[in-house]
């Protein structure tokens, strides 16, 4: 079986405070194949913005990655100097982060970010570097590439400014693009022209893709896989299609039944009751237990184990949890 591009084992993020040391991820561990799209999905405060800055090394502090290793091609990177882990990310990793306007300087041109961008990380001439720039954009859709590569951030609209976004991630060739909710505030239409560039980088660069969203519509049509987290733990993983029509875990039945279909005639969507718990309220046990429609007893006291299933599958419930499991 071939090396995975990233692998991610036991990842433990915490942030002290003065009431406590909050845990926003308790021992994720999943992998990301090259040319592979890994949609990673939940509600707001799931963990997937957080796994996402902890893969390229951008946990503010005083967070720290407390446990487990981050692996890129074998090589560990989550234990790298910054220095080290400076050169990799842009390079080896790309970023495309939700607010194009955040990722961009108003003040330069996007020319004058494309170019240093290319020259940082590529050895190459500053007419070089403008000859990719413009290819990039002309890759990611801007229209009249040659022309519009001088014009600066505000001249753009929303859904161009992300595609500059995104041609700002591959200026370097990199290996891994992560995507954190890169279509969340443009319209349907702009959203799926933005996931076919993100599909096309996988067919045309062999690039690898993690998806930050918390839209299983958007993952149905991107992604080769996806893990789903809930309150920092990986709830269930797996090929998109199997988890798409048989979902194992409740909270993965509750995000797919609030999905509206077009052969739907009731009145009201599937609603998950209550809200994810803060961090310093995650119940013990499976956090998912106040919430869930199926919750056991010792779903109260036990944390599941991530469990195999069929086709490649792995769910953290005790509905599948191997017998005697829960003591030892």
């Amino acid at each position: 079986m071939a090396e995975p591009l990233l692998s991610v084992r036991d990842l433990v993020v915490e942030f002290p405070t003065r009431r406590g040391t909050l845990r926003a991820l308790d021992r994720v561990s999943f992998d990301i194949g090259e040319g592979e799209v890994l949609g990673m999905v939940g509600e707001s405060g799931a963990g997937k913005s957080i796994t996402g800055s902890a893969i390229i090394g951008l946990i503010d502090r005083p967070g720290r990655i407390a446990g487990g290793e981050i692996r890129l091609r074998g090589e560990r990177i989550d234990t790298l100097p910054e220095d080290k882990l400076r050169r990799i990310r842009g390079k080896r990793i790309g970023m495309v982060f939700q607010d194009p306007l955040t990722s961009l300087n108003p003040l330069y041109t996007v020319a004058q970010q494309l170019i240093e961008t290319i020259r940082t990380h590529l050895d190459v001439s500053e007419r070089e570097a403008r000859e990719r720039a413009v290819a990039l954009l002309d890759q990611v859709g801007i229209p009249a590439a040659r022309r519009r590569i001088d014009d600066y951030p505000h001249h753009f609209s929303g859904g161009m400014r992300q595609r500059v976004v995104i041609a700002l991630a591959l200026a370097a060739e990199p290996e891994l693009v992560i995507a954190d909710e890169p279509t969340t505030a443009l319209d349907v239409s702009v959203q799926a022209q933005i996931i076919d560039v993100l599909r096309d980088i996988c067919a045309d660069r062999g690039a690898a893709v993690m998806l930050i969203t918390h839209d299983m519509g958007v993952i149905a049509e991107t992604a080769d896989r996806v893990a789903v987290l809930y309150a920092g733990r990986m709830a269930e993983i797996g090929p998109v299609r199997d988890v798409i029509k048989a979902a194992e875990h409740p909270y993965t039945s509750g995000l797919m039944g609030s999905i509206p279909t077009l052969a739907q005639t009731a009145d009201r969507l599937t609603q998950i009751p209550g809200s994810m718990p803060r961090l310093d309220a995650i119940p013990q046990g499976c956090a998912f237990n106040p919430r869930c429609p199926r919750v056991m007893p010792h779903c109260r006291t036990d944390q599941p184990p991530l469990t195999p299933r069929a086709q490649g599958r792995q769910v953290a419930c005790w509905l599948y949890a191997p017998a005697g499991a829960a003591h030892g």
